[in-house]
């Protein structure tokens, strides 16, 4: 009965279907796609390697390895801390990181240890994923014609109010927030998250804090960390990923930060230590990330890795310049694609999310993600990745800035 409640096909699977009916109606269309946030780089050298080289040690009796931990090796959990947090001033113990294969993952499946009856929070627009998993689950209540669940509490955060969620009007229990932004690429700063995490220190709640892409910030007021604001480890869980920083989207690997000063409460409001039920959780349902993997993995943090990967994330920025500006300059209202690889583009004419998504897909044979499909706020706009080739996206810029609107 929960999973009816889901009105609507996975919003890239409905992308998916309409680029495919494109495609076989047009097969000598060149399309470009900049709708999913897949990215098109390969791994880069010195992950390779390391790949390689675990895997031949998967090949030899003497290095075989079989079942790892399930909360990730320590060899990763301790570069992940030397290099994602100790420069940011943050100290963390190996036994408050736990490797997964996927932020989405651990962004779905964190949800399981909380209470069936919290009060749940989402910005709007939204990752369909925070959404979806919580009505799979049981949170909510049917969709209503305002496309928003019965049951959740969405924090509005477009051009209004300089994307800048809202607090909620009545105490919940849980927010999900993901910054740099998906979908709309824009950003908070420190001061501005600060609001949040004092909020849920005030109320009770706890912040679930989605970072996937920190590697794209380059303003230097935009944390790296929400636990660079003073009681966020009270407060916050914190999610990461190698997909976009390291191109590990078919690689599979990320991680979360469960700290051990973070508490639930029971029913009867009992204080609960919240990193031993994420334990308990992973050591149920998940084997662990595989071992050449993780080596993989410990790779992105070698001196030689961080230099290619910062040559890569540079690569992907340049593109979203190039977005950012191109369509800027034909008029049309731009955010984000400034500290991340995202661009929201408001539609012209005030026209519906959808018929934007078409247009561009018939008339210049490029593909985005309509806006609608990430909430109510979303509606008028779509979003661009930067994650292309930097000559589709040139292309793709060019066609686009030749159709009239």
């Amino acid at each position: 009965e929960n999973y009816l409640k889901l009105k609507s096909s996975y919003l890239f699977v409905e992308v998916a279907r309409r680029e495919q009916e494109f495609i076989k109606n047009n097969p000598d269309a060149n399309v470009i796609k900049m709708g999913i946030g897949d990215v098109t780089k390969p791994l880069v050298p010195a992950v390779v390697d390391a790949f390689r080289n675990a895997v031949d040690e998967m090949a030899d009796g003497e290095t075989f390895m079989g079942y790892g931990p399930e909360q990730g090796y320590g060899f990763l959990a301790e570069a992940i801390i030397k290099n994602d947090y100790e420069k940011y001033g943050i100290s963390l113990d190996t036994s408050e990181v736990f490797i997964s294969d996927g932020a989405k993952c651990d962004t779905g499946n964190i949800q399981e240890i909380f209470g069936i009856d919290n009060k749940i929070a989402v910005t709007d627009p939204v990752y369909t994923v925070y959404v979806d998993t919580n009505v799979m689950a049981g949170r909510t209540g049917e969709m209503g014609d305002d496309g928003m669940y019965e049951g959740l509490t969405y924090l509005k955060a477009n051009a209004e109010n300089g994307f800048i969620p809202e607090l909620p009007e009545e105490p919940v229990d849980i927010i999900y927030l993901c910054f740099p932004n998906n979908p709309t690429g824009t950003t908070l700063t420190k001061d501005q998250l600060k609001v949040f995490v004092d909020y849920a220190k005030e109320n009770k709640a706890i912040i679930l804090f989605d970072s996937a892409y920190e590697a794209f910030i380059s303003e230097d007021d935009v944390p790296h960390s929400i636990y660079e604001i003073e009681g966020a480890k009270e407060v916050a869980i914190e999610f990461r990923s190698f997909s976009k920083t390291a191109g590990f989207t078919g690689t599979r690997c990320a991680y979360t930060v469960v700290p051990k000063e973070l508490k639930g409460y029971t029913a009867d409001g009992e204080e609960v230590e919240i990193n031993p039920l994420w334990n308990r959780r992973q050591t149920t349902k998940f084997n662990g990330a595989s071992y050449p993997v993780q080596r993989a993995a410990e790779a992105t943090y070698s001196e030689e890795g961080q230099k290619q990967i910062k040559e890569v994330i540079e690569y992907y920025m340049e593109n979203a310049k190039i977005i950012r500006e191109s369509l800027t300059d034909i008029g049309l209202e731009v955010y984000g694609g400034v500290s991340s690889p995202y661009i929201w583009v408001k539609t012209p004419n005030n026209m519906d999310s959808w018929d934007f998504f078409d247009i561009l897909l018939n008339e210049a044979n490029v593909i985005g993600t309509p806006g609608s499909g990430f909430g109510p706020s979303g509606e008028g706009y779509l979003r661009l990745t930067a994650f292309n080739t930097l000559e589709n996206t040139i292309e793709a810029m060019d066609r686009i800035s030749k159709l009239e609107f």
